[in-house]
């Protein structure tokens, strides 16, 4: 009954906000998402900022509104924010130059600056192709694949056909690879988008400890807009590794996952 309850308080809510996002645009004619880039080009960044950042709150997702959050944050000289909504961004589009180009200048706001270790050139690649469609467009097309797929292995097992066997044995197999590569992209996607274990560090100077307690020796000391990555979680802390391969343990309140 109390489960029920909540569902119907979740409803109403999702249902009440939903009405004063139509009664807004029927009152102004404008998407709350254009009036914050008028407000933008008029030089009110805070305003837009509240804005976008609102529509983002809601669960609206798009590149171009991570991307606007991020040039605002910027304006706004917040570097781990601008840096967070970018990357946040390129995950949604990871082929956008703009994208690429503004996270690139927001990068070198950052005070620490660590050798990377190369990332193996088929993640990468697979990576970026798993990103270039969203998620459920990849789970498509494997369903798709599979279901001829199934069509074309029936084909082999029915006709009488020697041809036909051959071409329906081929195809099947063809379409099943397909298949199996367009649903690991779909997870793939999926994964790097909404369960990712990036994060940027927001403290605006943190130490890395050994251990998770403030009692650990520290190891290195990490600023604000410092891309890191998440191995561990063990109560308010996470050991994480930087892009040099050292690891080390934070709070977890210094940081924000992308």
């Amino acid at each position: 009954m109390a489960r029920k309850k909540i569902y119907l308080s979740i409803s109403a809510c999702i249902l009440f906000s939903t009405l004063l996002f139509a009664q807004e645009i029927k009152e102004t004619g404008k998407d709350p998402f254009s009036t914050a880039a008028e407000l933008y080009s008029a030089g009110n960044y805070r305003e837009a900022y509240d804005i976008w950042v609102s529509l983002y709150n809601s669960g609206r997702r798009s590149a171009a509104l991570c991307f606007n959050i991020g040039n605002a944050c910027f304006k706004m000289n917040d570097i781990p924010g601008s840096i967070l909504y970018l990357e946040r961004a390129l995950l949604l589009k990871p082929y956008d130059e703009d994208i690429k180009y503004n996270l690139q200048i927001a990068r070198t706001m950052v005070v620490d600056k660590f050798a990377e270790i190369p990332e193996i050139f088929f993640v990468t690649w697979f990576n970026f192709i798993s990103l270039s469609l969203p998620s459920n467009f990849w789970a498509q097309i494997s369903l798709a694949a599979f279901i001829l797929s199934l069509l074309f292995i029936s084909l082999y097992f029915y006709t009488a056909r020697y041809t036909l066997k051959v071409l329906g044995f081929w195809l099947a197999v063809f379409l099943m690879a397909i298949s199996i590569f367009t649903l690991a992209s779909s997870l793939r996607n999926r994964s790097l988008v909404f369960h990712n274990d990036y994060a940027i560090i927001f403290s605006p100077a943190v130490n890395g400890k050994s251990s998770p307690d403030q009692s650990g020796k520290d190891l290195f000391v990490l600023h604000e807009g410092t891309k890191v990555t998440i191995e561990d979680e063990v109560g308010g802390w996470y050991e994480i590794r930087l892009s040099d391969g050292n690891k080390g343990w934070v709070p977890s309140i210094s940081l924000t996952r992308i």
